[in-house]
């Protein structure tokens, strides 16, 4: 059973496959994304995040989802050598850790529930579990930033989270806080993980490294990735095309 919504002004769909589904599940996945929304857009002038950017409340009020986010945006920043910072022209940005984030605590509320094959999806961004319903491994496109709509790599994943950072969707809104100014030849990389807040968050931090993204993501264990330059070249992580269809 498939739903789909807008939230955080971006597709959201789940897919369960399993018979005898609890129809209010889909409720409560939706019901704590518009949570996570509401609590961490830079969009919504009364979110816990703007109010914090506008220092109306001081770091012994704040939620303890707000904490848990800062926390893990800190620890990535240390991981990836600077290259991950949500702080940004002295404001702060958590959407390169969020999205990520709520998907992996949305599917434990399926998981939770009973539930083994699903996936949730947010504007490309995908955790999956199980199989699907032709009891096999779903399958995901990987889009041509070059030519929307146009798929460039079909894989088979379960169990795994996949995320795409770039700048051919939004445009320039990934940036680089480190000493390293190196021009950046990539427009996208998609990282595999064993969960969709570590691809989301490395994805981020690998794509501001530019080209130099691809031997980070290759040293990191139980992930992959896939890089297109900005010269319509691929370059990929030594385990990559295990995940690829024939």
């Amino acid at each position: 059973m498939k739903k789909m919504a807008t939230i955080m002004a971006m597709p959201v769909i789940i897919d369960v496959n399993e018979t005898n589904i609890d129809k209010s599940v889909f409720d409560k996945v939706f019901e704590y994304l518009r949570y996570i929304d509401n609590k961490f857009s830079t969009y919504k002038n009364n979110s816990e995040i703007e109010k914090i950017n506008r220092q109306e409340i001081h770091y012994d009020e704040y939620s303890k989802d707000m904490k848990t986010i800062l926390k893990l945006s800190e620890k990535t920043k240390k991981e990836t050598n600077g290259y991950f910072d949500i702080k940004h022209n002295d404001k702060l940005d958590p959407s390169g850790i969020v999205k990520g984030f709520a998907i992996h605590k949305a599917c434990q509320i399926l998981k939770k529930s009973g539930y083994k094959n699903y996936y949730i999806e947010i504007a490309g961004d995908i955790e999956i579990s199980g199989l699907n319903q032709d009891r096999k491994k779903w399958r995901v496109g990987i889009e041509n930033p070059f030519s929307r709509g146009e798929i460039i790599k079909v894989l088979e994943l379960t169990n795994k989270g996949i995320a795409t950072s770039g700048k051919y969707i939004r445009g320039e809104h990934i940036w680089n806080n480190t000493k390293d100014q190196t021009k950046n030849e990539a427009i996208s990389i998609t990282v595999i993980s064993n969960n969709v807040y570590n691809a989301d968050r490395f994805a981020t931090a690998a794509f501001a490294m530019g080209e130099k993204g691809i031997l980070f993501i290759e040293k990191l264990r139980n992930t992959e990735g896939y890089m297109v330059m900005n010269n319509k070249k691929a370059i990929f992580t030594s385990g990559f095309e295990k995940y690829q269809t024939v």
